[in-house]
């Protein structure tokens, strides 16, 4: 059973959809009283009438890929009692492939956007840093090494800033393959097989859904020895 978040300052970064999304409802709908932060105001303003009767939620634009806006939105702000970091843009593809600027790209949204976020919120003491990382940091695919690199770093990122920051507990979520709308780019019927085949191959035997992760996420938020830890999420995935 979670806690009672209720007065709790809470931002989720990344969460106009998807995990972030699901996230921003769970803290709302256990009292809390929730930012979401994204690049874009449509997808914000989206959000916060998306969950107007979870809550007390509110909204405002974050670009983490650029260091003026992070430190803009940062400075001057009330510490946070939670923060969540959701938000990543990372393009895939074999390492040969790949193109570097969509490589470069990658680690800016995912590891370097997080780290940004990390060095300049506010968060009060005893609080609580959690990120979201994946299990291919674990699990590599040889169609998604960079993916794999960048989950293992800011898995490892996770654990020194549980170090440096502390009291702050910092931990980390690594999901499997969860169904947000980044699948949303294939068709209904590709993405209906995919999710199939690979249940079918998990030993849960099923796809994960964004509040799967939000309940471990608002699990590590609510558990006061928790700090440095990462919670393998993928139904199995890492020994399937």
């Amino acid at each position: 059973m979670f806690p009672d978040f209720k007065n709790a300052r809470v931002l989720v970064v990344g969460g106009s959809s998807g995990i972030g999304l699901a996230t921003a409802a769970a803290f709302a709908e256990r009292g809390a009283s929730v930012t979401i932060a994204s690049r874009s105001q449509e997808k914000v303003d989206a959000a916060v009438r998306t969950l107007a009767s979870a809550g007390t939620v509110g909204g405002a634009t974050v670009d983490i890929t650029d260091d003026a806006s992070v430190a803009q939105f940062m400075d001057g702000a009330t510490p946070w009692d939670h923060v969540v970091i959701s938000a990543a843009q990372t393009p895939t593809g074999p390492v040969r492939q790949l193109p570097l600027a969509d490589a470069y790209a990658a680690m800016n949204s995912k590891f370097w956007g997080a780290y940004r976020v990390a060095r300049l919120v506010p968060i009060r003491a005893h609080g609580s840093l959690t990120l979201v990382s994946g299990f291919l940091g674990v699990r590599p695919s040889k169609a998604s090494v960079l993916q794999g690199a960048i989950n293992a770093a800011l898995d490892a990122l996770s654990r020194g800033l549980a170090l440096e920051l502390s009291p702050v507990r910092v931990n980390t979520v690594s999901p499997g393959l969860i169904a947000t709308p980044l699948w949303d780019k294939l068709d209904g019927a590709a993405r209906t097989a995919m999710f199939e085949n690979v249940a079918a191959r998990l030993p849960a035997q099923r796809i994960g859904q964004p509040e799967d992760v939000a309940q471990a996420i608002l699990y590590l938020a609510g558990t006061g020895f928790a700090t440095g830890s990462t919670v393998l999420l993928d139904g199995g995935g890492a020994i399937g």
